[in-house]
């Protein structure tokens, strides 16, 4: 797996220095470089990322700023000449903090955190003859945790996406993941929970069940990617 990496830096020496780290390692792959942060916040709406390299001191828009803007931001090395910032810095669950030049064995221990993974998981499926009733307006319905796509957190409801309807059931998703977790599902937000077999593909935030988006929480993220072989 490739990830999407985007500089944001307004000093054109601190792109130099990263686009050649960079280049040394083929799971990295430079998408694109902003000289701001109003800049990033855009190229960011448009296109998916996977791991930002952030400094810190810029114009208009700070690094912390942008951080704090973004909903679902990608995971974030931050780069930076001013180490006032780093206990603020990790309040947003930055991957790492490197300081002012950058050495290459910072570089690639900070990268590590993210792509230095296991391989892709091996996803137990319910045996065929397995499946659990639930009541709905006093009808139970059987379902097959192989047909089950998704379960989505519906206040004090879950609703089941199945491949004929959803259903909407009394419970939490708490409960339904400790139900699935041991057939394949994995928690990737605080309102989802998906079942591996049928993840079709991740992008940057997103990840794709079918043609269905849903987003990957940012506390969720690195546990998403190491099960998907990131």
């Amino acid at each position: 797996m490739k990830y999407r990496c985007l500089i944001v830096d307004d000093e054109p020496l601190a792109h130099t220095v990263l686009e050649n780290y960079l280049s040394k390692l083929s799971s990295l792959e430079l998408v694109g470089r902003c000289y701001n942060g109003l800049e990033a916040l855009n190229f960011l709406h448009e296109t998916p990322v996977d791991l930002m390299f952030l400094d810190i001191n810029m114009p208009e828009l700070n690094g912390l700023e942008l951080l704090r803007s973004l909903k679902n931001p990608p995971a974030v090395i931050l780069t930076t000449a001013y180490s006032e910032f780093a206990l603020e810095s990790y309040e947003y669950e930055v991957l790492d903090y490197l300081l002012k030049p950058v050495r290459f064995d910072r570089f690639l221990k900070a990268v590590n955190r993210l792509i230095d993974k296991p391989g892709p998981p091996v996803v137990e499926k319910a045996a065929p003859d397995s499946f659990f009733f639930v009541k709905v307006d006093g009808i139970q319905h059987k379902i097959s945790p192989n047909e089950l796509l998704f379960v989505e957190a519906y206040g004090n409801f879950v609703r089941l996406h199945l491949p004929e309807k959803p259903l909407l059931v009394a419970g939490t998703l708490t409960q339904m993941e400790e139900k699935l977790t041991p057939l394949g599902f994995l928690r990737i937000h605080k309102s989802y929970l998906v079942n591996l077999t049928h993840v079709t593909r991740q992008e940057g935030n997103r990840l794709f069940v079918g043609e269905i988006e849903l987003p990957i929480g940012n506390s969720y993220k690195q546990v998403v990617l190491g099960r998907l072989g990131g």
